[in-house]
């Protein structure tokens, strides 16, 4: 079974989060895939990955692009693992379709949405019946995740 990440975010939005967990994937070795809920949220997390800090690269592209299986990091608003993904990233507003085939899926929902919430709560419903090992974190005030369940 997948290991299915829920992250609440709470004091920080994803575009401060996500390079550091993509730079953290790629540490381990994985390839990447980042399912975003519409093509502007993926356009405007490319220029996020390219912009987000002076001395750091995260090599990354967009499903669009013609040589989009080779990205170790690919950004796409479709199902699908066109760059054969170890972890997926669902964020803003993609769901959880077809787990199978990942090490990791983290499914990271902003916690000041309501319908983010309603969301993910359905999501951890299916997860958990499906027998995914799931857990839920949720950000201290300070920043750093905790386990919650």
């Amino acid at each position: 079974m997948t290991e299915v990440l829920f992250y609440h975010l709470q004091q920080q939005p994803l575009e401060t989060l996500l390079p550091g967990l993509l730079e953290k994937s790629l540490e381990r070795g994985w390839r990447v895939v980042v399912e975003a809920g519409s093509v502007e949220r993926c356009e405007s997390l490319d220029a996020l990955l390219w912009t987000y800090g002076e001395d750091s690269f995260l090599p990354h592209g967009l499903w669009r692009d013609p040589d989009a299986a080779q990205h170790p990091v690919l950004i796409t608003p479709e199902p699908g693992n066109p760059n054969g993904a170890n972890v997926r990233f669902l964020v803003a507003g993609a769901s959880a379709g077809d787990l199978s085939g990942y090490v990791r899926v983290v499914l990271m929902f902003d916690g000041n949405d309501p319908d983010a919430l309603d969301a993910a709560r359905a999501s951890w419903k299916r997860v958990k019946a499906e027998g995914h090992d799931a857990t839920y974190w949720q950000q201290s005030e300070q920043g750093r995740w905790q386990k919650k369940a």
